[in-house]
């Protein structure tokens, strides 16, 4: 069973930063890519980022390029989404997912595990 732990949502100033962290069990954690997605109220879920299976290759959306950066810690078992420049269009669920493949992958069908999402909000 594969479990994925989101942890370092909060409430934020426009501007600000925030590292998000996914913890990672029941897999081999270092053979799969990880993604961050993103969900707003009332909206689809979006790509925000991803990475491959050994940290070489990452891919972002357009609108978080040059101020998130995600990395993984393959001896923690743990993803990491860092956002800078906070904006309040930035105010969402975030999730991290992992996919059964060694390449990234930027759709939600790209992925088979889920986390359960930690709410970042950015505030004016």
């Amino acid at each position: 069973q594969v479990q994925l732990v989101e942890s370092g949502g909060g409430v934020v100033q426009a501007g600000g930063s925030l590292r998000l962290s996914c913890a990672a069990s029941g897999r081999t954690f270092g053979s799969y890519a990880m993604g961050w997605f993103r969900q707003a109220p009332g909206k689809d879920r979006d790509f925000v980022a991803a990475i491959s299976a050994s940290g070489y290759s990452t891919h972002y959306a357009d609108s978080v390029k040059g101020r998130f950066t995600i990395s993984r810690d393959n001896a923690k078992n743990t993803v990491y989404l860092q956002m800078n420049s906070l904006k309040p269009e930035d105010t969402a669920l975030y999730y991290c997912a992992t996919r059964k493949n060694l390449n990234l992958g930027s759709t939600l069908y790209d992925y088979d595990y889920w986390g359960q999402g930690t709410q970042v909000t950015v505030s004016s």
